[in-house]
């Protein structure tokens, strides 16, 4: 009897991690007279539609928004049918609790990494984004858009890390104690030129929004 050698399976390639999107959108806008920023005006529609729409744009899914303050007029005004939404009751203690709501409704998610964004950064769009989701290395992956060099948003958090960042997260600081002692393991990706990291802060900065 002739024995038939079987022939070896070729591996497959692993599929690429799953990498979710996170919009923190709770702010007050008290430097703006208490306008919540998720309800500023830009192209005809709340601030909050650009923002969630540049992260779905630049490759995340799912996409999940934080809402805060004046958060009942933000679902009533704002199409946000494409998205899930969570509410962080303690927006006024700073963007670390809101950091904190988004990633554990994140947590069953299935995402493999989180990319975080912020709602009054209109200057940052989907070409951003999709640069920072092309960084995921794993899911202790770690890194961050860079502007000629010096760090900004958004940034991609690896989902084993999810737990760590939360627990540093403090006051307006968000996730910036743990990146910044983590700084030596962060893979920069340059986006001067797609983006532009500006802040929506002050009356005078509304002008930035068309």
């Amino acid at each position: 009897m002739t024995s038939t050698a079987s022939t070896p399976s070729t591996p497959s390639t692993p599929p690429p991690g799953r990498v979710a999107g996170l919009l923190l959108a709770a702010g007050g806008g008290r430097r703006l007279g208490g306008r919540p920023k998720a309800l500023l005006d830009h192209r005809g529609r709340p601030l909050v539609e650009h923002a969630a729409r540049v992260l779905r744009d630049g490759g995340c899914d799912p996409v999940h928004i934080v809402l805060g303050a004046a958060a009942d007029a933000v679902r009533e005004r704002a199409d946000l049918t494409a998205y899930t939404t969570s509410e962080n009751p303690n927006w006024a203690q700073g963007m670390g609790t809101s950091l904190r709501v988004g990633l554990a409704a994140l947590a069953g998610s299935g995402a493999d990494a989180v990319v975080v964004s912020l709602v009054d950064q209109p200057g940052i769009g989907a070409a951003a984004v999709a640069r920072v989701v092309a960084a995921y290395e794993g899911r202790a992956s770690l890194a961050s858009a860079a502007y000629e060099g010096r760090r900004g948003h958004p940034s991609l958090f690896g989902a084993d890390r999810w737990a760590d960042i939360a627990a540093s997260a403090e006051g307006d600081q968000g996730a910036r104690d743990y990146l910044r002692q983590h700084a030596g393991v962060i893979k920069l990706i340059e986006c001067a030129d797609v983006a532009e990291p500006y802040d929506i802060d002050t009356p005078e900065d509304l002008r930035r929004l068309e």
